[in-house]
Formats: C-alpha cells, structure tokens, sequence
C-alpha cells in the first residue's frame, strides 16, 4: 500500500523505482526488454509497495487456466513432479508456467515471475522460506505447497509421510541384521525435520542408539558425510540418507574408499527418483509417489481457483510411502 492508504499502482512502482511504467508492465509480464538490475529493483520495490496485478484487468482479459509451478532446477525428485504436475493440467484443461529457483534466483523472483504471468493458482515444491512468507504468497493467490508440512488455512499442503518413510527404512535394515545405522540428515531442507523424527523414533523403539551425520540434501553433502562415516573408529553397517542424491553422494564416497555394497555397508536413499533405479545405481529408497502427488496437487489448485475456498477434504494431502528395495541393501555382516 502507498503512504496514503490506497492500493498501488504500476505507476507507484515505476516512480519509486526511477523507471517508466512501460518497463515496468514489462517486467511483471515477464516479457523480454528488461535488463536483470532493473527486473530485480522493480520486483523489490512492487514487494515494499504491497503491490499486485489488478484482478480486474485480468478478468477483462478472460480466464488463463495457468498453473504457476516453482521448482528447485537441481532437485531430482522436483523433475519427477513436474513432469507429473504437466499430465495432471492438460487432463484437467490448464497449462503450467515454469519459474525455477536456483543459485543465483531465490524464491521470491520465482513466484513474482508467476504473479506477474497471469496464473491463477501457485504450486510450491518444497519452499525453503519461512511460514509467514509462504502464507503471504498464499494471500495473493491460491496455493498448493507439495512436499513440505506447513500449518495454515489459507495453504493446502500435498506430502508424503516423511515420518513413516524413515521408519521403513529403518526396520528394513533391522530385519536384515543391521543395528549399527546411521542418518545422514537434511539440515535444514524441508522434511528434514520430520525424517529425523521418523530415524529416532525407529531406533528407540529398537532399543538402539540414534546417531545423526551433518549432511544436506546435494551428491557432495553424501559424500562428505560417508567420508566423516569411514573415519569413525565404531563404524556403523548401513546408511539411511536424507535424499536419493545424498545416497548417491555416500555411495560414490564408498567406492572410493573400497568398502563394498552391500556386503560391507548398505545404503537406503529417499524418494525414488528416476535416477535411483538406474542399473548402475540400484539404489534401495522410500518412494515419494510423484504422479500421485501431482495429481492431488493439480485436483486442490483448481478446487481453490474455481470455489474460492479451502480444500473439501480438508487437512493435508497425505500420499503413503513405500520400500523399494534394489540391490545396495543386505544382510548384516556377522
């Protein structure tokens, strides 16, 4: 809002940043013509305005059946449901605009690009910024975050049960044998929290000791970890990783170093990504059903577009995990 009280216009944004409204127009269409300084400072100052695109000159515009859809671009598991979020629009009649975060662009470009776009509802992949910023998003536009637990009537939430996903992992490796086993965690990735909760309940339960490795959710985080996990003088007999990446990151550290898989170490990944079934990998992992998750993802954007309300269901969409097992899990040296 300006200093006046009323909503703002293109026209306010173009005067505090020093630009004409032209770029400015520009910019939130997302059309070419705007150089990445002046993109970024009209995004900044629309953000200190408050300001948003006027409904009313889109209704004049008729309807856009977009879904706005940001992504991590080197996330593996986020493909997967892109590629499932895509089959679920057209089924359903809607297009899907792209908006990826990487190192260099953060989350709020992302979804400005997609208010800027038209699109009449957003579909968040696991955000990493914090509740009250998602809940803002969520103010200005229907929102459906997909793989990550957060509280709040104004968003609907898509996830799988990341606590249960562990806990599969875990009595996976107890039936074979395995009682020394290790997390290498998340940090602060989304769902890190509810795996490490899903690791310890597991092996308390059991009766055995919860050990936690610094990890992440990259190849190098896994890597780096199952180097710290050699060096340990009571080194443990298998691995539950944060991610699929981050097992494959473990996996290449242990190839390294000589130690064999599974004889001498196993090692479960999470989400079965494409990349985990590949003959040269085999990865044993929990399964995050992508198509699934897509599918709910897509049913609750158009619900929220076309109701105006919350979810009919109401609550989280909760998608069951399951083990698949391949061929870097086995049974426990004696």
């Amino acid at each position: 809002m300006t200093t006046s009280g009323r909503r703002a216009t293109l026209a306010d944004v173009a005067r505090r940043a020093g630009v004409s409204t032209t770029l400015v127009s520009l910019v939130m269409r997302g059309v070419p013509g705007a150089s990445p300084a002046n993109r970024e400072k009209v995004f900044r100052v629309a953000r200190e305005l408050g300001y948003v695109p006027d409904s009313r000159a889109r209704a004049l515009r008729g309807r856009s059946h977009l879904l706005g859809l940001m992504y991590e671009v080197h996330q593996p598991f986020h493909a997967d449901l892109v590629d499932g979020i895509y089959a679920a629009a057209e089924e359903a009649g809607y297009d899907v605009v792209l908006s990826a975060v990487t190192q260099r662009r953060n989350e709020d470009a992302a979804v400005e690009t997609l208010l800027a776009d038209r699109c009449e509802a957003l579909l968040l992949c696991a955000p990493r910024t914090g509740r009250n910023w998602i809940t803002g998003v969520a103010a200005r536009l229907p929102t459906v975050v997909l793989a990550r637990h957060v509280r709040h009537p104004d968003v609907s939430v898509v996830r799988t049960a990341d606590v249960k996903g562990i806990r599969l992992a875990v009595d996976h490796l107890l039936d074979l044998g395995h009682t020394r086993i290790v997390h290498i965690d998340g940090g602060s990735v989304p769902a890190a929290e509810q795996r490490r909760r899903g690791y310890r309940t597991a092996m308390t339960k059991h009766g055995l000791t919860p050990v936690l490795v610094p990890g992440g959710w990259s190849e190098e985080s896994g890597f780096l970890a199952a180097q710290r996990i050699l060096g340990d003088a009571d080194r443990p007999t298998a691995i539950v990783a944060f991610n699929d990446a981050c097992a494959t990151g473990a996996l290449s550290a242990l190839f390294r170093a000589g130690v064999a898989v599974p004889q001498a170490m196993s090692v479960v990944g999470f989400d079965d990504t494409h990349l985990a079934g590949f003959s040269h990998v085999g990865l044993t992992t929990i399964r995050q059903d992508a198509t699934v998750m897509a599918r709910m993802a897509v049913s609750r954007a158009i619900s929220r577009i076309e109701t105006g309300s919350g979810d009919s269901n109401g609550g989280d969409g909760v998608v069951p995990p399951t083990l698949v097992i391949r061929g870097t899990t086995g049974p426990a040296r004696a």
